[in-house]
């Protein structure tokens, strides 16, 4: 039986709650039936920099990304072949040696923040979903993120926010917005938004909401 493939990219400004309505569709559609590719992992290495030169890496930039490795992965699971996702040591801004084999499945779904900004990337994505969260809001989740997971300090997250993160999110993630087909306030607190795009990816897939549910 040939598969009903949809490829779905999901974007939005860091600690808008992308991942949070990742997971509801991964939960949702079944996450047997979805190849998840979340565009921080494939960050460049940058592991024989030095500490200096490292921290002046704008990681915020689309050229911190191998959207190049990205797009071909999308094009081999759309070919019925599996992926080797890199594995991404965020608080040593390296990739690891291992990577986490991805096999293709009837649903594809690309999250990042930058994903909307390449045109051939665009592209590739049959549905482009953008989450809109308050600038506010999005900096405290990145603050907590950064500290319990990232082994990063409060002064070292304000300084790459104010240096980067903000005017990167002003030059490239807002302006991508616009080529949004679904936009989602509030990101993984809008249940009415998520069931709609739910139940949409669920009758291109060829399951009704109802038939899933059993």
């Amino acid at each position: 039986m040939s598969l009903s493939l949809v490829t779905i990219g999901l974007a939005g400004g860091s600690g808008s709650g992308k991942t949070t309505v990742a997971q509801a569709i991964l939960e949702r559609v079944g996450a047997d039936r979805v190849a998840y590719l979340p565009h921080d992992a494939y960050y460049r290495d940058h592991a024989d920099f030095p500490d200096k030169r490292r921290d002046e890496i704008n990681w915020d930039h689309p050229d911190a990304l191998d959207t190049r490795l990205l797009m071909a992965h999308i094009e081999q699971l759309k070919r019925g072949l599996p992926i080797e996702v890199p594995v991404y040591d965020f608080a040593e801004y390296r990739r690891t040696s291992r990577t986490l084999v991805v096999e293709p499945r009837p649903l594809i779904l690309v999250e990042g923040i930058l994903i909307f900004t390449e045109p051939e990337l665009r592209r590739l994505f049959d549905m482009k979903i953008f989450v809109d969260t308050d600038a506010d809001i999005r900096f405290i989740r990145r603050l907590r993120r950064d500290l319990s997971e990232r082994g990063r300090t409060v002064e070292s997250v304000i300084e790459q926010y104010l240096s980067t993160v903000r005017p990167m999110h002003l030059d490239f993630v807002e302006p991508s917005k616009r080529y949004a087909d679904v936009i989602i306030p509030e990101g993984g607190f809008n249940s009415v938004a998520i069931d709609m795009v739910v139940g949409h990816l669920l009758e291109r897939l060829g399951h009704s909401p109802v038939a899933a549910s059993r």
